[in-house]
């Protein structure tokens, strides 16, 4: 199985062109490829796919082999996949994901995409359709209990549910402690990626994520989309903001006459690679 690595600012998967290669388990291929010690190493598998609806399609799964129904950071490499290895030779794309159609505008320079622009969609703010079993019908600067501490958050779903937190200082969380608790909370019937975010002005913040599935990662695009939509919802910043994760910046703007998020940011091959047999896998 041929492949490729990639990371959205940190945020790394391993590829697969669906249109040449075929992966009969991908939930037991995304396991074993996650593997940083005896696979390839990542936070998961995505597979680019032909669509009837879109120019193609993003199908992923998380490192402990759960598909996953949206990536930020993952389908901005997919789109330098497609253009830089020849599958088109288009700037403006739609991707077809577990959340709906997406669509990209492709930043290319020398023949190589550089950044990219991905419309996002409309943040979800109803907690039934997040989804966040709550008393109320938004969840906004809301106190939850998580294994005896209270914290104030604002659950939003860009596709897949996210619950952000508001801190002073998020440089020195033992988020390896807390993530596991809010991810398997009951009133996530879903389980959620929580963002803990650290506001430095109107126009910058400081994220780091605790994402369903995969653990800490230096990177997530949806995650800094929801973040940008609650600072925004509880006054804290303007609509267009640099986000900075652990493994570099986003740069989000809602739209709120339109109802969209906007995400830009670059896109990385790391190497590519092929898997033999005999690994104990079937790919």
């Amino acid at each position: 199985m041929k492949f490729t690595k990639m990371h959205g600012i940190g945020n790394d998967y391993v590829y697969v062109n669906c249109l040449k290669e075929t992966v009969k388990n991908p939930q037991e291929t995304a396991r074993f490829v996650s593997n940083r010690h005896y696979g390839i190493g990542s936070d998961g598998l995505i597979l680019i796919k032909p669509s009837e609806v879109a120019d193609f399609t993003m199908d992923m799964y998380n490192a402990d082999g759960s598909r996953g129904a949206m990536c930020g950071n993952g389908i901005r490499c997919v789109g330098k996949y497609v253009y830089d290895y020849g599958l088109t030779n288009k700037t403006s794309l739609s991707v077809e994901t577990k959340s709906g159609i997406k669509y990209l505008e492709l930043m290319v320079e020398n023949g190589k995409v550089l950044e990219v622009k991905v419309d996002m969609g409309s943040p979800i703010l109803t907690a039934k359709k997040v989804p966040i079993i709550y008393d109320k019908e938004q969840v906004i600067h809301e106190p939850v209990v998580v294994e005896g501490n209270t914290y104030h958050l604002t659950a939003i779903s860009m596709g897949n549910p996210h619950g952000v937190v508001f801190m002073d200082n998020i440089d020195d969380l033992k988020i390896e402690e807390i993530g596991p608790g809010f991810e398997h909370h009951t009133m996530f019937p879903e389980g959620v990626n929580t963002e803990f975010v650290q506001v430095i002005d109107r126009k910058h913040v400081k994220m780091r994520v605790w994402e369903r599935g995969s653990g800490e990662t230096l990177a997530c695009g949806t995650g800094a989309c929801a973040v940008v939509v609650a600072c925004i919802l509880n006054g804290f910043t303007e609509d267009e903001v640099r986000v900075s994760l652990l493994g570099g910046d986003l740069f989000i703007r809602w739209d709120r006459t339109l109802d969209i998020v906007y995400m830009t940011g670059s896109a990385t091959v790391v190497f590519d690679g092929e898997l033999l047999t005999g690994h104990g896998v079937s790919f």
